[in-house]
């Protein structure tokens, strides 16, 4: 896999090699999109996952559980399992990320994720997604909009480890730190 090293690479490139020969991939991408919402939602899963005080077969019960009430692809359920049953259920996180950004790179899509004063509308959306395929060459673009009222208006967009900061509360930022030295 591209850019992914380590533990978290191999498992990750272990699941997708699994999924494309069983024809699943979407089935994990879905389990995976709303297994990362459930963990930015529940603090009980997230100290589930990273307690040292809590077995290993504890955590390999709760976490089938938890994928089966959710209707999960078996092979979801499996994996996850195995990796509670190896101790690495603490590397989920950067598992499922590796994963999806690589069925994201083979599908030529790019994810941009895009923070602004406000919720953007469909018509908003697809003006920042052409300006970012104009300003990448890559068609497809998967948006998320974060909105975070105290940037007062402008964006912020981050694609990858780059980020565009065009909000209105940096401009004034680096207005009142130029003023600064104006003294």
């Amino acid at each position: 896999m591209s850019g992914s090293s380590g533990l978290s690479g191999r498992y990750a490139k272990a699941l997708y090699e699994l999924a494309k020969d069983n024809k699943t991939i979407p089935n994990i991408v879905k389990d995976f999109e709303a297994f990362k919402n459930l963990l930015e939602d529940s603090e009980s899963l997230k100290t589930m996952i990273q307690s040292p005080a809590i077995s290993k077969s504890n955590k390999e019960a709760s976490i089938i559980k938890i994928l089966k009430k959710s209707k999960a692809n078996n092979l979801t359920i499996n994996f996850c399992g195995t990796l509670a049953k190896n101790g690495r259920l603490i590397l989920i996180n950067e598992i499922i990320d590796v994963f999806l950004s690589e069925v994201s790179r083979i599908n030529g899509e790019i994810k941009a994720e895009v923070t602004s004063s406000f919720s953007l509308d469909k018509a908003q959306q697809d003006e920042v997604k052409l300006a970012i395929s104009k300003a990448t060459g890559i068609k497809k673009i998967v948006l998320s909009n974060n909105v975070d009222e105290s940037l007062i208006g402008g964006l912020i967009v981050k694609i990858g480890s780059k980020m565009i900061d065009n909000s209105i509360k940096t401009k004034l930022n680096r207005l009142e730190i130029a003023m600064r030295g104006v003294n």
